[in-house]
Parts: structure tokens; sequence; C-alpha cells
């Protein structure tokens, strides 16, 4: 029984903190929605800053298990990755997150998204504390891939992509009906939209390189 009470506030925590933002969630609106109540999350978690490092740890533990796994093949290869390499090994596994949970995937991959964007800097922090292990060494390597760039414009370059993987997931313009769009929307696959973020955020940093270094 302890371990359903746990595994329901987690999985009622990704749906509401997705949906609403963590700050918006309070913690009755969260135990009423899991059956359950306020002593629950102390007991599994300690706080509700608790419950939500366990909530990062179990829905983003597989993207960055597979991002170390591709960074250190890149980084044990021959030649030095590429700014174009570090993108995809970096993007892939993120923008996968709707595919790799199965039936809770957009969930989770909205609550991700959601987190990068929260109002409260502390939600924000917690959150980077929590994947800076593997993300703190893409920085790394994205610096060390762009040397005629200071450590502010590579900074510049590692936040606007994860700004626009984040985005990516939450979906936030999935339902959006634009009154200007050029044509009826077609069936766009999720392939092929990774492709084009990847693409697009390879560009963007070449180009920001391009022009520092003309």
């Amino acid at each position: 029984m302890a371990t359903l009470t746990r595994e329901r506030l987690i999985e009622t925590a990704i749906r509401l903190f997705g949906d609403n933002g963590v700050e918006a969630t309070s913690l009755r609106t969260l135990t009423e929605a899991a059956r359950t109540n306020i002593a629950a999350v102390n007991y599994h978690f300690g706080s509700k800053d608790g419950l939500l490092r366990a909530v990062i740890d179990q829905t983003m533990r597989p993207v960055n298990d597979e991002r170390r796994h591709r960074l250190d093949a890149l980084e044990s290869a021959p030649e030095p990755p590429s700014v174009a390499d570090l993108v995809r090994a970096f993007v892939e596994p993120g923008s996968e997150l709707p595919e790799s949970h199965g039936d809770n995937g957009p969930a989770v991959a909205r609550f991700i998204g959601r987190l990068v964007t929260e109002p409260d800097p502390a939600v924000r922090q917690l959150f980077a504390d929590q994947v800076d292990p593997v993300e703190g060494r893409y920085l790394t390597a994205l610096g060390h891939a762009l040397p005629g760039l200071d450590d502010d414009a590579v900074r510049f370059a590692y936040t606007s992509m994860l700004g626009l993987l984040s985005l990516h997931q939450s979906g936030a313009f999935t339902a959006l009906d634009w009154p200007h769009r050029l044509s009826p929307r077609t069936g766009r696959t999720a392939s092929a939209d990774r492709e084009r973020l990847i693409t697009f955020i390879t560009a963007g940093i070449l180009t920001t390189r391009d022009r520092s270094n003309a």
C-alpha cells in the first residue's frame, strides 16, 4: 500500500505540475487528486520540494542516462564532438520523452517543459541542480566545440537550446490554430519535428559562432 501511495503521488504530481505549474499546485490539491493526505507526502518525501525532486529524478533519469551514454561515446571517439553531434545527443533523448514513457509520455514531457519556465527561481534552480551532473558536461563540451566564443556566448547557446527543447516538450503551441498560417495543417510526425528542432538549434549556434569570429 505504501508503494502504491508513493507511485500515485508521483504520477499525480507529474500531471498537475505539468498542467498548472509547481507553485500553482498546492499540496492539498495534489493529495486530494491522489486520494491521500499531506501526511503521506511528508512520510514518503519529507516535503513538497522532496516530492518534486523525486518526480524530476524519475522522469529525467532515463533521459540523462541516455545523454550520458551518448556523450561518453562522442568523447571517446578519435575526433572531438562537433556542435551538431552535441545538439543531437542532447536533444534526441529529451524530445523522445512522449514516446519513452508510454501512455504517460505527454504528461511527462509537459512537466519537464514546464519546469524550465516556472516563475519561482527556486524551482528552476532545484531542477538545474538535479540534472547538472549530466547537463553540465554538455555545457563544457559545447564550450570546447566553440573555441571562438567566450563563456557568456557559450552559455547563451546552451540555454537557448535548452529553452527551445523545453518549449517543444511542453506542447505549448500544439493546439493553437494560427490565423495566418500558409496552408492547413498536415499530419506531422514526432521524428520530423525532432529533426527540424535539431537543425534549427544547430544552425543558430553555428551562426552565432561564425558572426563572433567574423
